[in-house]
């Protein structure tokens, strides 16, 4: 078998690649030329510091932000650049948990839950309800809190309806922004067991970010750091401990001291 057919079958194990992906604001130069793959089926966690790019890489993935060069493969076929019909079916693969929840104030759990069912695919209200109070069960919440609305839950079980929500339609793929920001350490805890059965259960390939070391470590088949807009290690989460890269360690450990450095106004 030639290199080059090598080359396409290990692509073809993968659900995202980025190649060589710059983008920048005026001067600020936020992604350097990053290369990343997410293997199929797998839950890959970039980690970093604030300010690394890594919201930004997250992103560019989802086509909220257009990349000044470079490549973003979703199932091998060129998401950059393209016109909204196939944008459209890019994100009909996608699911998403926002860092705040982001949910809609005027509009009921369920609703909040199937608005993708209804407002995406064109289902009919009954069956989007009945497929929105299922999603409810299986993150751990009654299904009388359907005809709630945000504001009259808690913090932490808004963050379960925002799963709920990003797994509803069953999607191929999954990104998570920060899951367990503002949350105690116990309900992260919940939340990134919700996140793994989840995303098990749904066979998804997952992209998530996150500076949250314990939901790193719980949600990840792979970890990947950002630093300065590339990245600078790949590999198992088991490797993580021993990854040999400085930054790495400083970083995992919460270090002040080391190759990573924090400017103090």
């Amino acid at each position: 078998m030639s290199k080059k057919t090598d080359k396409k079958s290990d692509e073809d194990k993968q659900k995202i690649i980025l190649k060589k992906v710059y983008k920048s604001f005026g001067n600020n130069h936020v992604l350097n030329g990053l290369d990343l793959s997410v293997p199929a089926g797998k839950s890959l966690v970039v980690i970093g510091g604030s300010g690394t790019g890594k919201s930004v890489l997250l992103k560019c993935v989802l086509g909220l932000l257009t990349p000044d060069s470079g490549s973003i493969l979703i199932d091998n076929d060129e998401s950059t650049g393209v016109d909204q019909k196939v944008r459209t079916e890019f994100m009909k693969k996608f699911g998403m948990l926002f860092q705040g929840g982001a949910l809609f104030d005027s509009l009921k759990i369920w609703e909040n839950i199937a608005f993708g069912l209804i407002h995406g695919q064109g289902m009919d209200k009954k069956q989007a309800k009945e497929i929105a109070i299922d999603k409810i069960r299986a993150v751990g919440l009654r299904p009388e809190v359907a005809d709630l609305y945000p504001a009259e839950i808690s913090g932490g079980m808004q963050k379960r309806v925002g799963l709920a929500r990003a797994v509803a339609s069953k999607p191929e793929i999954i990104f998570f922004d920060e899951p367990t920001t503002g949350l105690d350490p116990i309900m992260a805890d919940v939340i990134n067991d919700l996140i793994v059965e989840q995303v098990k259960g749904l066979g998804a390939t997952a992209l998530s970010i996150t500076h949250d070391m314990a939901s790193a470590r719980k949600i990840a088949d792979y970890v990947a750091m950002i630093y300065e807009g590339k990245i600078i290690w790949k590999g198992k989460v088991a490797d993580l401990d021993h990854s040999g890269n400085e930054y790495v360690d400083q970083f995992i450990n919460g270090r002040a001291y080391g190759p990573i450095t924090r400017r103090v106004a």
